[in-house]
């Protein structure tokens, strides 16, 4: 049986696919035809050429043609065919004042675009001017000229302007296919004149008795309260039931009846599409019930039915591809989604390419910065060379040049050569009784020179070393950086594809649950459920100061989340809207407490050890102690530096291993002389207590756990002493109540009658009583420096934490029936 169903299923999909295919190529072919034949200009052009208001005004033909001169050129003459069409319809004397007018605007134009650039901004002065002097020309040809005539033409032009800029406005809309953004308060304002303007071309139109008009305008209102709700109806209604009421005095009362009924139509339009087309015959039954009589009753009520008609038998995709550009829909919400979406996956795409090209690059320079097996060979080429350059300085002129280098004595003069130059670079000096060979005493006769000579090269050959040294070094410097910006950039892109994710469902469950329990909720909007990093927003009405937020959404979202939510920030607009907008986020599991000090030798002022301690974005807790080389201003000055650097790649996103490489070949880098620093770095991640430890040349540290005390070591040499360096990662389980304790070498190395100075540094830490950090460095700091009987021989700097565990202000509660929010998979 399932597979019969399986069977039937996939046939109906392809006897649909071909319909559904066939139905999109017609709507492409209508849409194609009527933009190539401007149907809808000449259609638009007709009825504007027709409508007039207050009886002899007509400023619509004039100000929808320039719009159209300046928007579709190509489209002006089918626009001036349909504007006179429409006018000759109505009457011969408004088709010639409608001709003059369009004339005379047009001849201004071709004027203007001789001398001026074409600009939109002129349109509005252009119509004013060739209205007013078209309108002016015909009354005073006609011997009509009479002050209140005038009037009616200045106030007819000045009109025309105002409907040029509200066609500039929105003609856009009904013409362009590419029109994507939503539509603005006065941009569906601007919207509905126009098309009420184009029903006033309607007016006398009456089929078995019902106006077209009026019908017309029931079902504009109609629609766009369904989609856009009351207010929008409401809006829509007046609107175009003032410019009814000025086509045609009689029917003021369209104004009153269409905007109840608009606004009733967009209360309603939850019920859907008979929600909306109830909520339009109740409004205009009861108006008409009120002021019209019986037979006024019975042709409003055929037009709303007619109306109402119209309205079911329209379709779907029509009054969707409307609601996206109207502000508070689900269909714009989901059309703005959608447009960022392909915002943010074309952001994406940029910044991984970039990504590929840093890591590209870092891979170049790797290649180059790593050493061949031809390097070593050009290298030994290199010494072949150096020996050469000593002969040639030294023994070229040399008159027992031919006995030292004869056939027999020239393997026995290389060998003596190698011998000053390992001297030379094993002793720094040429001693030549260290020499075996007694032949050199005896048989070179310009040793002085020789020696000399073998001192400039090779103090040249090792300036040429160090240099290239130090372009490998850069390169490998370059290299690790490069690779760390790409990787930074990935994760980035990789965040905005993470918030990508619809989480519709989870916001919906959210909203569920707080109006289960009694809230008033208005919008939940869930940015993040990555664990350690949920991100949602609330907004509800003002509390009055009860704190629903903390006492009861946080605790009723860490029961269905599975992680400690509290409230992040909230905003309330007490004497606004009466909302408040409420961040909630993760809470970290741990808290940290921490505190340093330290002393400098014989208690000067400056000490050469330097800690730091910062917390990340990421919820992660830094803490690092610096121990430059020597003590005094050089040492911290040293030290600082290199907490410094390692704080700002730490906080650009760096890798903690590849920030300790980078700032390692800096410190290569930046000086010939011997200068390093020893770095104790931890790491605490306070989501889940994993605690790495990178320590480079540093002292072990401490982890007191109640009465046991826990020592953390690693092997790793200090920073600065050579270029490549492997850094050993430490990774240990912190726990609550943990105590961390960090020591630079000056407190290990002060009891110099304690042999075993770990072991008795580790019964110190044991015998605490306290847990305050700040008390244990005082205890500890005084016990060694009493232990040298008030001496103090080094620098020393110690750091203490305390890992406390998060305890929420208010209790969690169960919700009845309420399953945990699944968390969504990341996009990859």
């Amino acid at each position: 049986m399932s597979r019969m169903q399986a069977f039937a299923t996939n046939l109906g999909h392809r006897m649909m696919l071909p319909a559904q295919r066939l139905l999109s190529r017609v709507t492409m072919g209508i849409e194609s035809g009527i933009e190539r034949f401007g149907i809808f200009y000449i259609l638009m052009g007709y009825l504007l050429g027709r409508a007039m208001i207050l009886q002899d005004l007509a400023p619509f033909a004039t100000a929808y043609f320039i719009v159209v001169y300046f928007l579709r050129k190509d489209k002006v003459l089918l626009t001036a065919m349909a504007l006179m069409m429409g006018a000759a319809s109505h009457s011969t004397s408004h088709a010639v004042m409608i001709f003059i007018s369009l004339a005379l605007s047009f001849t201004i134009l071709r004027i203007q675009e001789r001398r001026f650039k074409r600009e939109l901004n002129q349109a509005p002065f252009i119509v004013l001017a060739s209205l007013l002097i078209s309108r002016m020309a015909y009354t005073y040809l006609a011997n009509e000229m009479t002050l209140y005539s005038a009037i009616m033409n200045v106030v007819e032009a000045i009109l025309a302007m105002v409907l040029t800029l509200i066609f500039v406005q929105s003609l856009p809309f009904l013409t362009s296919r590419k029109y994507h953004h939503e539509l603005k308060t006065d941009e569906i304002v601007c919207l509905v004149i126009l098309l009420a303007s184009v029903m006033t071309g309607t007016i006398g139109w009456t089929i078995e008795g019902v106006s077209v008009q009026s019908t017309l305008a029931k079902y504009l209102v109609l629609t766009l309260a369904f989609v856009g709700g009351g207010m929008i109806g409401a809006t829509v209604g007046v609107i175009t039931g003032v410019i009814i009421s000025l086509a045609d005095v009689r029917m003021v009362e369209q104004i009153s009846l269409l905007a109840f009924a608009g606004l009733l139509s967009g209360l309603l339009k939850e019920g859907k599409r008979g929600g909306a087309a109830l909520g339009m015959i109740l409004g205009s039954s009861i108006f008409i019930l009120y002021v019209g009589d019986k037979q006024s009753i019975i042709t409003s009520s055929i037009e709303t039915l007619v109306a109402v008609g119209m309205f079911l038998l329209t379709p779907s995709f029509f009054l969707a591809n409307i609601s996206r550009f109207i502000p508070g829909t689900e269909e714009n919400a989901k059309s703005q989604y959608e447009y960022m979406k392909k915002v943010r996956d074309v952001t994406v795409g940029k910044i991984m390419k970039f990504s590929a090209i840093f890591q590209e690059l870092s891979d170049a320079f790797t290649q180059v910065s790593t050493q061949t097996k031809k390097e070593e060979e050009q290298e030994a080429i290199d010494m072949n060379e150096f020996m050469a350059r000593v002969t040639e300085r030294s023994c070229q002129t040399c008159w027992k040049k031919d006995k030292c280098w004869s056939e027999y004595q020239a393997e026995d003069t290389v060998h003596t050569l190698g011998e000053l130059v390992y001297q030379l670079d094993a002793y720094g000096e040429i001693d030549i009784s260290r020499i075996e060979d007694s032949d050199y005493h005896s048989m070179c006769v310009n040793k002085d020179k020789l020696e000399k000579v073998i001192y400039e090269e090779y103090g040249a050959i090792q300036e040429t070393l160090f240099m290239q040294k130090q372009v490998k070094d850069s390169r490998r410097l370059v290299a690790d950086q490069l690779s760390g910006v790409s990787k930074v950039m990935r994760n980035f892109a990789n965040e905005l594809q993470r918030e990508g994710i619809d989480l519709s469902l989870q916001e919906q469950q959210i909203l569920g649950a707080l109006e289960n329990i009694g809230l008033s909720v208005q919008k939940v909007n869930i940015l993040s459920l990555e664990e350690g990093k949920v991100d949602i927003e609330i907004t509800q009405p003002v509390c009055d100061g009860h704190m629903q937020c903390e006492s009861i959404v946080a605790p009723m979202l860490t029961s269905i989340v599975g992680e400690n939510i509290t409230v992040k920030s909230k905003e309330c607009d007490i004497s606004g809207d009466g909302t408040c907008t409420v961040i909630l986020g993760s809470e970290k599991n741990f808290a940290v407490a921490s505190y340093g000090t330290g002393v400098a030798k014989d208690g000067r002022l400056v000490s050469g050890d330097c800690f730091m301690t910062m917390e990340l974005g990421s919820g992660k807790y830094i803490m690092a102690i610096s121990d430059g080389m020597g003590n005094g201003d050089r040492a911290h000055m040293e030290s600082t530096s290199t907490l410094q650097l390692l704080k700002e790649l730490l906080e650009a996103g760096l890798d903690e291993s590849l920030a300790i490489k980078s700032v390692n070949t800096v410190l290569s880098l930046r000086s010939p002389d011997e200068i390093f620093a020893t770095v104790d770095l931890a790491i605490v991640d306070q989501y889940s207590g994993h605690t790495k430890f990178i320590k480079t040349g540093s002292n072990p540290s401490f982890i007191k756990r109640g009465r046991e005390v826990f020592t953390v070591t690693a092997n790793n040499l200090p920073i600065g002493i050579i270029e490549d360096i492997e850094v050993d990662v430490v990774t240990e389980q912190m726990k609550p109540g943990d105590i961390l304790i960090m020591v630079s070498d000056g407190l290990l190395e002060a009891p110099a009658q304690i042999e075993n100075k770990e072991m008795w540094f580790k019964r110190i830490i044991s015998e605490l009583k306290t847990e305050d950090p700040e008390e244990i460095s005082d205890i500890l700091l005084e016990r060694v420096i009493r232990s040298k009987f008030g001496e103090i021989d080094d620098d020393m700097t110690i750091l203490v934490a305390r890992m406390d565990q998060f305890v929420p202000r208010w209790g969690t509660f169960p919700i009845p029936g309420m399953e945990p929010i699944q968390r969504p998979k990341r996009v990859s």
